[in-house]
């Protein structure tokens, strides 16, 4: 095998999002539920056998030190695999959204490097790599929706109902940082419970990065009053500034305002690279 091509990497929404506390190292506990969604950047692997690895951008253009190229160098270190790679990198799901669209595309380069490079290990062996690179790359190695607690790092794989989504990505984007940051972050929402969730998946909670976020982008007011004029019940996803709602199978969306993206969306039941490594089967919960 010498080349895999076409491979995609999906966004995912949060559900909800609440901060449950604050640690004394000062990592927030959080509660959510990641869905995984129909929405994928598509990325190209060339093996190279000089142990080099490079990438190109296939569209807009990427930080040189991106998530994908530390993906690639963490675990060629850790298998000490002399082989390299050439990257390409097609960029779809927006930037500084609240999809996880950093984290994925380097869970897929290492799903995909573990097939083209022969290394032939565990999703847990890949989340060990995947762990030190973001705190949401485990969730697209688990390779299904799942319920989310700790700072991230806990996931308990869920069902959800097939569902549709409006999904808008305004102009303005957010750093994650600056909102975990903001001294008017609520940290002390009450533990939720799965069951509760599981009753009412797409209208469960609420997410408490939102007033933060919308003191800090306006372009999240704006999107979220946009949806709403239509008649649906937006919210934000992750820390932003995309926000989404579920959609009826007809539904209808306008003209949205210049510079934005909208997408009508599917979620997924998992990971279109689900199978890609050993241990798929297993929980997925650290």
């Amino acid at each position: 095998m010498k080349s895999l091509l076409d491979v995609p990497a999906p966004a995912k929404l949060n559900l909800f999002l609440h901060v449950t506390g604050q640690r004394n190292d000062g990592y927030h506990l959080l509660q959510s539920a990641f869905m995984l969604l129909d929405w994928h950047d598509v990325l190209h692997f060339e093996v190279r056998n000089d142990g080099r690895i490079t990438r190109e951008d296939l569209g807009c253009g990427l930080p040189d030190d991106d998530l994908c190229v530390r993906a690639a160098t963490s675990l060629q270190r850790a298998a000490s695999c002399p082989l390299g790679v050439h990257i390409g990198i097609r960029k779809q799901i927006p930037v500084q959204a609240g999809m996880g669209g950093g984290s994925s595309d380097a869970a897929t380069c290492l799903l995909a490097l573990n097939r083209l490079w022969g290394l032939g290990w565990s999703v847990q062996q890949l989340i060990q790599v995947g762990v030190k690179l973001g705190a949401d790359v485990p969730f697209f190695l688990g390779g299904r929706n799942a319920w989310v607690e700790g700072i991230g790092e806990r996931l308990r794989p869920i069902q959800l109902p097939p569902g549709r989504f409006a999904v808008v990505k305004p102009t303005g984007g957010l750093e994650t940082a600056r909102i975990f940051a903001d001294p008017g972050l609520k940290r002390d929402t009450q533990t939720a419970i799965i069951s509760g969730f599981a009753a009412d998946p797409y209208g469960f909670g609420h997410n408490d990065l939102q007033p933060v976020a919308l003191r800090l982008c306006p372009d999240v007011s704006l999107a979220l009053e946009w949806l709403g004029r239509i008649g649906f019940k937006p919210r934000m996803t992750g820390s932003g500034s995309a926000v989404f709602a579920p959609i009826g199978q007809d539904a209808d969306l306008p003209q949205a305002p210049w510079g934005w993206e909208v997408r009508k969306c599917r979620n997924l039941e998992v990971h279109p690279l689900w199978g890609w490594a050993t241990s798929d089967n297993s929980s997925v919960d650290g």
